[in-house]
This record gives C-alpha cells, structure tokens and sequence, in this order.
C-alpha cells in the first residue's frame, strides 16, 4: 500500500457523492499520464533509406538477382506495401516528401539541388512536440536546415558520391537508441547505396552473362557490366540494413520500435530515377512492429511518401490533421483494419537542374498509370546518364552503348526512343505491364479511364498551385534556392 498514487477509497467522506470519487479517479489518471508513463507505451521509430535503388530490383518485389537477405527478413517479419510511391523520382524532392508530410509544390522542393520554403516544418518539429528525439545518420540531402533541425547521429557517410564510400560503423546509432529509456525516438538512417559510383560490394558474385535483365533495360556487354556493379551495392546495402536492424535488437527496443524500410526512387539506369514511369516512382516500403503488425503480409493499398510523417504523427499520440500535411495517416493499413488507403497517387518532375527543362506529370489509380510530358517536341536530357563531365566516374558509360547498338538491334533502338522522344500522353495498365512498355493512349476502349485520369491531374496541379511548364526553369530553381518561390499553393 505504497507508492506515489496509491489512495484508499476510504479517505472519501461517505458524505461524497459516486460523482465525487469518479472525479478523483481522473484526477489519479490525469496525474499518471503527465508522468510520462503513456510515452512508455508510444513506440520508437526508425527508418531505413537506400538511395536510388529500383524497387522491383529487390527479391520481395520480384527481383531476379540481387541477394537480398535481410531485407527478405524484414519482409517476413512485417507488412509489405505492393503500392508504395513517392511523388518525384530524385532525391531531395522525396526526402523532402518523407520529411514533411507535403507533396513537392507545397513545401517548395520541387526540383533536385534546391530548397523547401522558408518555414516549412518536418518530423523533427512535430515529433520533438510530441516528447521524441528526432536524429538523422547519413545522407541529409535537404534545405534549409532550419526546416530540417535533425539531431545529427554520426557513423554513416553523408556523401552519396564518395568514391568508395566510407566506412560505417554503429556506435553513433547505438548511443542515439540507447541514449534515453524514458524518451522515444525517431532516427532515419538514410544509406548512399546503391547511388552512383558503383563502387561498394562485390561484384563478383553477379557475372554479367548470368544476370537477367529487366524488359526497360538494353542488353549490351557494358550494361550487364554496370547492371552487375549497381547490383553489388544492393547487396552491399542488404548488409547495412542487417547490422542496423541487430543494433536494435541488442538495444533491446525492437519490440518497442517500429521499423520502415523504403528504397527510394528507382536507380540510374533509363527510365527509372528522373522519370515517371513506374521504375521512377515506385518505392519499395515494409513496416514491422513486433506483435503489432501481423508478420509476413502484404498490402494492396496505395499509399506515398506524403502519408509516412502522418502515419507516425497519429501512432505517437499527435494530431496529424492539424499540421497542413498532404498525406493522411495509413496506421488502419498497418494494424490490418483496412486494405486501401488512396484511390489516386500523383508524380511530377521538373528536370533542371539535371538537364534541359522537361516537366512531367502523372496520376495512377492502381491499375492505370496516365503520365503527361508537358514539352513533348523536345529533346529528353538527363546530362548524368547521357553525357560525361570531368573524368566520368559519376557518369554512366553504357549510355553510349546504347546509342552505338540502335543501329543493329531494333529492340535497343526503341528503349533509346522511348527514353528521348515521348508523346504529349501515355497511358499504361501498369498492372498488366510493370515496365510500362505498351502505350495505350487513345484507344476507344480505355477513354473514359484516360478521361477520367486526365481530370484528376487537372485537379491535383491547381491544388497544388502547379503552373506546369513554367516551374521547369532555371530561374524558379534559383528563386527556390534564395528561398523566394515563385509558385505557391492555395491555402488549404
């Protein structure tokens, strides 16, 4: 009978009402709660980034080489999403997705090598709220800090182009978990592999002649060189995922964390980072959370990188509404209630600073994928895949073998036009035809879903304040960059 809230209903005068007694028991519970001993019951968050990497590359997705074991674990051990995706296929537009809960022209980083508006708020600001300890290790990758106030966790190279990549080690991440008991955290690990240079990992393990090559790649000697190298980082990457993930476990928190992986945007081969099409935006997103969520299932329901911070906001006691996210929370998918989530997901791009103005645009409903290139008589340049700077090694050589094979091969020379010369419109029934490889605009039969996808675009760019071409230049970039934004969304 001791301890600080033990009482004695004794000690209510029998002159005191029922009501009485029941206005002290909240009293009791209210004191309770402000001890912090519901943070107890919140869970810790960490999510694991690998850069660049094409979602269906992995086993879990259906890839044909890569080794991928501790991930095929997380996997079993959690929730995979099938239909997960980001709204712009490079790397700072997604992360700034990730980070804030907004779609690119709502927290203005709607170009790669740019900046968020001034005041916008990320996960740091909403979980610190919240009683979180919000650390980032590896690639940060956006602007300006003060939108991005993580607490910086050391072992993991932040430099995504580093030839070869430092060496990681856990100590940072492990005192970061271990710092303190009563406080929950939330730490994205963001990995630089398999981001060019392809340099990690060994590639002996993936002998060009044995690796099978997906339908949207060109099947040259050096590309199965290069396809092998990207697929040593993977591999590379599997590695680093399984020693964070036994970090936790010797922590003792797994039970209490809930682990995220998601593999980006698709990698640096043709029509996969800096496009649209599927291989662009489609990420790879499992969820695990011990005893929480049911272990080795799958979901259907569409959701993007926009829904993550609110998903985590509701699941740490937050208000998500409140925060003028873009994304809804999805933690009824992640507890088994629900099978959907969204019923559109949206993409865009804008290409400079990567190459000449090419802006992109693009709605899928599950089954249709509707993509609009703004500028359809010109060129498209993407200047790191198809050109050469400097010494090269950030560069992607098998380009030119490409264009070398066109000549003979028909097959080689379509894959070149594709990813050159795109029509006003495409549509594809992704889910009949992953690598999008059979355009089905303006078929009779399929109008009123091009219609109907169409519209929805329409719909999604004026409530973003998108004026479409306009924002594809180099001076909205360098407008973004002084933090002075030219295009801003209506209040919503």
């Amino acid at each position: 009978t001791d301890g600080p809230f033990f009482f004695s209903f004794h000690y209510i005068p029998r002159s005191h009402s029922f009501r009485h007694a029941i206005a002290l028991l909240v009293f009791v519970f209210s004191l309770i709660f402000r001890t912090g001993l519901v943070a107890e019951q919140r869970p810790n968050f960490l999510i694991i980034m690998a850069d660049d990497c094409t979602y269906n590359d992995l086993p879990v997705y259906g890839g044909k080489n890569a080794l991928t074991p501790n991930i095929d674990r997380l996997a079993s051990q959690g929730l995979v999403f099938d239909r997960a995706y980001l709204t712009s296929a490079m790397c700072q537009p997604c992360r700034a997705e990730l980070y804030t809960g907004q779609f690119p022209m709502r927290n203005g980083c709607a170009w790669n090598h740019s900046a968020s508006r001034p005041g916008t708020t990320s996960m740091p600001y909403h979980l610190s709220s919240q009683g979180y300890r919000v650390g980032l290790a590896g690639k940060v990758h956006v602007k300006p800090k003060a939108s991005f106030p993580f607490e910086t966790v050391a072992g993991f190279d932040p430099n995504c182009v580093r030839n070869p990549t430092r060496d990681h080690d856990l100590n940072g991440l492990e005192a970061f978990i271990n710092k303190d008991s009563k406080q929950p955290f939330c730490l994205v690990v963001a990995l630089v592999e398999p981001h060019v240079p392809w340099v990690m990992g060994d590639a002996s393990i993936y002998p060009p002649e044995k690796i099978q090559l997906p339908a949207n790649i060109a099947d040259t000697q050096r590309t199965r060189s290069d396809f092998g190298r990207y697929l040593a980082e993977i591999t590379y990457m599997d590695g680093q995922v399984g020693e964070i993930l036994r970090s936790l476990e010797h922590s003792g928190k797994a039970k209490d964390t809930i682990v995220f992986f998601t593999s980006e945007q698709g990698s640096q081969f043709p029509g996969c980072k800096w496009t649209n099409w599927d291989t662009g935006l489609h990420t790879a997103l499992i969820a695990r959370w011990p005893g929480k969520i049911t272990a080795g299932q799958r979901t259907p329901a569409m959701v993007q990188y926009a829904d993550v911070l609110p998903t985590i906001m509701e699941l740490a006691g937050g208000v998500s509404e409140e925060k003028g996210f873009d994304g809804t929370s999805f933690h009824k998918v992640l507890s088994g209630l629900e099978k959907s989530h969204r019923s559109f997901v949206f993409g865009m791009h804008n290409n400079v600073p990567e190459g000449p103005p090419y802006p992109i645009r693009s709605v899928f409903d599950g089954e249709y994928h509707y993509i609009r290139n703004l500028e359809p008589n010109e060129i498209y340049i993407e200047k790191h895949l198809m050109g050469s700077n400097g010494d090269g090694k950030l560069n992607n050589p098998y380009w030119a073998t490409w264009v070398f094979a066109s000549s003979d091969d028909e097959a080689t020379y379509e894959l070149v036009k594709r990813y050159t010369r795109r029509p006003a419109e495409t549509l594809y029934h992704t889910a009949e035809d992953p690598f999008e490889m059979k355009n089905l605009i303006n078929q009779d039969n399929l109008s009123d879903i091009q219609g109907r996808l169409a519209s929805e675009l329409d719909v999604w760019m004026k409530t973003q304040g998108d004026p479409g071409s306009a924002q594809d230049s180099l001076q909205a970039l360098n407008a973004s960059r002084r933090g002075e934004h030219r295009y801003i969304p209506p209040s919503k």
